[in-house]
């Protein structure tokens, strides 16, 4: 078994949200401060020794959360659609990155609730 390093990402994006469906006050809306974390895995480093070059993937995360940011996710597609959950927005930003090395996207919604997504 070789070696493997994992690269890591946070992103920070403020949204207001509500869950359809949900049984308490949570389908009110309500807003977060959602911290957003890629994962990266890679079994080799470069020739000047980084597995995964930082600055571009902050810019990836940049580029999918700028979406989301200052905005009701409910009127943001797909969460038109589907409920704005932690675990759906994990999804969708995985999917958003379209970077074949993301091992998981964590979102969490506090610093005490969060998901990751393992694809």
């Amino acid at each position: 078994m070789g070696m493997a390093y994992e690269v890591i990402i946070k992103g920070y994006f403020d949204a207001a949200h509500f869950l359809r469906g949900y049984p308490g006050k949570c389908e009110r809306v309500h807003g977060h401060r959602y911290e957003a974390i890629v994962s990266v895995k890679v079994e080799e480093l470069s020739e000047i020794g980084i597995a995964y070059d930082f600055s571009v993937l902050r810019r990836r995360l940049n580029e999918v959360i700028d979406k989301l940011d200052h905005t009701l996710l409910n009127d943001t597609p797909p969460f038109d659609r589907i409920n704005p959950s932690a675990e759906n927005i994990a999804r969708f930003i995985y999917q958003e990155l379209d970077e074949p090395h993301a091992s998981s996207v964590q979102v969490w919604e506090s610093p005490q609730s969060g998901v990751t997504y393992h694809p």
